[in-house]
């Protein structure tokens, strides 16, 4: 199925898992392949990522799993934030 590229513009982002990401603020493509790369991400989820100044991130697109009115990407959680340990 083919789809505008701009209709992902804006779409929220959840895991799997219900686990809220962010938004869709930009699509990297990838023109060798004429393919999606990767989703750049704004409007993060703090609690997702190690780095509270963070204003985005980029996606791997093979994380995705389903685009509709919100797109779902793989639970990849512990990749995103290191586990807190005890001093």
């Amino acid at each position: 199925m083919r789809t505008e590229v701009s209709t992902l513009f804006g779409v929220n982002v959840y895991t799997d898992k219900g686990v809220y990401v962010g938004r869709v603020d930009d699509v990297i493509l990838d023109p060798n392949e004429s393919k999606i790369s990767g989703l750049a991400i704004g409007k993060i989820n703090q609690d997702m990522f190690d780095s509270t100044e963070s204003k985005g991130v980029v996606l791997p697109y093979r994380w995705v799993t389903a685009v509709g009115d919100v797109i779902l990407i793989k639970q990849v959680f512990s990749k995103f934030k290191k586990k807190i340990e005890d001093e």
